[in-house]
């Protein structure tokens, strides 16, 4: 279940991590890599945000949907 956006987690964020669907497999990895930066830019807007408890902070992971990637194309 995702997480909703929380600013204090976020001052914690240590790491970041981008899930990719199958679907885009065949995405170019520089393409990937641009909207990977864009959305963890923006992560309030993500639709499937999750913050994954670290020793030492928490890594923001980001599922990237259709949805986000209408949003970032462009």
């Amino acid at each position: 279940m995702p997480d909703k956006f929380d600013p204090y987690r976020e001052a914690l964020i240590v790491e970041t991590s981008t899930i990719w669907p199958d679907d885009y497999d065949e995405m170019e990895l520089t393409e990937k890599a641009r909207i990977s930066e864009v959305l963890h830019a923006d992560p309030e807007n993500c639709q499937i945000l999750e913050y994954v408890r670290m020793h030492t902070g928490f890594c923001r992971q980001v599922t990237v949907t259709a949805e986000d990637l209408d949003r970032v194309s462009g």
